[in-house]
């Protein structure tokens, strides 16, 4: 069990690592991962340097060359769980570089923050979450079982190079608890997230010249009222029930809100001709209680009733249901435990708005958090974490790791 002993020596080797931590950070950030390409080999490299200089080995696992992930285990030698600590390499684009009021390839420390681009999503909990490998592989008489490490490319796009191509090959990555990087912002933690949907929304119509044209025939006019129609759909509201009965968490008027945005619209091929094909993809966000299923649904029967001549068909083209771990779980209950030994705050929980790798472990049955240095709500222009946050991450990640790793012995699952 972690004692407030173990709390206090814990924080204070993650800030004896500040200095190391702010190198490793400006590393990373010089090593460009851009989603789309995704290219990742560079700053895989980073991990691996790090990981070997720790005496800790890595390997590559990649689909695609250009797109390589880490992996690394470190075994207790002992019965015990099995945790994952997760983080991923790739980051946003920066926008517009000229909008940058400090350098997008090169760290800048300042006012207590690290600046660069992927330092809020999320370059910062890469570098927190080895140096905490690096504590736990020091430190590996203290817990039971195994860790592994996975450092993934192609999770900005939610693409299937990354940790989706390592869950098909590893069988052995299924685990009793992750840790992931991804932070929810505002430092809370994220005991889940929402759902997503992709459709698209594909229209037809005659063919004719524009002045034949009949009133809501043509394929654009019907995507416009398919998609206007869809749009309509944002506010609805899901719900906390079931297990869930009960769950309090920040923000919990945009947790329970589906949202619809309109990504593509496309028809037509001259304006002098009624268009005869035209195509939307939207993309929904689901609230816990609204499954993908019944969001299909949903945009199935707005676009009926919007275009009910049956011009307009709706084709999924990925979705998953909104997942949750529960409050109550031994990986929930070990990171309250150092939490608390660690922070005066109360913890406040949250559903991530935007999908995380860490879906991918919870439809495996992986009780899954999300925890990282991410300041708000997403990255963009000026991307930064601050530097104590990120120090802070060391000392929450091992702690929860000894504590979920330290309290059992023989070997069962929990999940």
């Amino acid at each position: 069990m972690t004692d407030s002993t173990d709390a206090a020596d814990i924080a204070r080797l993650a800030e004896e690592a500040r200095e190391s931590v702010v190198r490793l950070c400006s590393q990373l950030v010089a090593a460009p991962s851009v989603n789309p390409p995704g290219d990742t080999r560079r700053v895989a490299g980073v991990v691996l340097d790090f990981l070997r200089a720790h005496g800790i080995a890595g390997e590559e696992q990649a689909l695609l060359p250009e797109m390589p992930s880490v992996v690394a285990v470190l075994d207790s030698g002992r019965p015990g769980r099995h945790l994952v600590l997760n983080v991923h390499l790739d980051t946003m684009p920066p926008g517009d570089e000229a909008a940058w009021t400090h350098p997008v390839w090169e760290l800048t420390r300042s006012g207590g923050r690290l600046q660069g681009l992927g330092m809020g999503n999320m370059k910062g909990a890469v570098a927190a979450m080895l140096h905490a490998v690096a504590l736990l592989d020091r430190r590996r008489d203290a817990w039971s079982g195994r860790i592994t490490f996975t450092a993934v490319s192609d999770e900005v796009v939610f693409g299937d190079h990354g940790a989706a191509h390592l869950l098909a090959t590893r069988p052995d990555l299924a685990a009793d608890g992750l840790l992931c990087g991804e932070g929810p912002g505002f430092r809370r933690l994220a005991v889940g997230e929402k759902g997503v949907l992709w459709l698209a929304l594909e229209a037809v119509g005659d063919p004719g010249h524009s002045s034949s044209v009949r009133r809501g025939r043509s394929a654009t006019a019907r995507i416009a009222a398919a998609v206007t129609a869809v749009d309509a759909l944002t506010g609805t509201r899901g719900r906390f029930d079931g297990e869930l009965a009960g769950l309090v968490v920040a923000d919990e008027d945009t947790a329970l809100t589906l949202t619809a945005n309109v990504g593509t619209l496309t028809g037509g091929s001259f304006v002098g001709q009624v268009a005869t094909s035209a195509r939307a993809e939207v993309d929904l966000r689901l609230p816990p209680g609204i499954s993908a299923d019944a969001a299909q649904a949903l945009v199935e029967g707005a676009v009926a009733r919007a275009v009910p001549d049956g011009g307009v068909t709706v084709t999924r083209m990925k979705g998953w249901d909104p997942n949750v771990t529960l409050p109550d779980s031994p990986i929930a209950e070990s990171w309250s435990a150092a939490w608390s030994a660690l922070e005066p705050s109360p913890l406040e929980l949250a559903v991530r708005l935007p999908a995380s790798d860490a879906s991918r472990w919870r439809r495996l049955g992986t009780p899954s958090l999300c925890y990282g240095p991410q300041p708000t709500y997403s990255a963009g222009i000026d991307d930064y974490a601050e530097e104590d946050e990120v120090v802070r991450c060391i000392a929450l990640y091992a702690l929860t790791a000894l504590r979920f790793l330290g309290d059992r012995q023989d070997g069962g699952s929990t999940r």
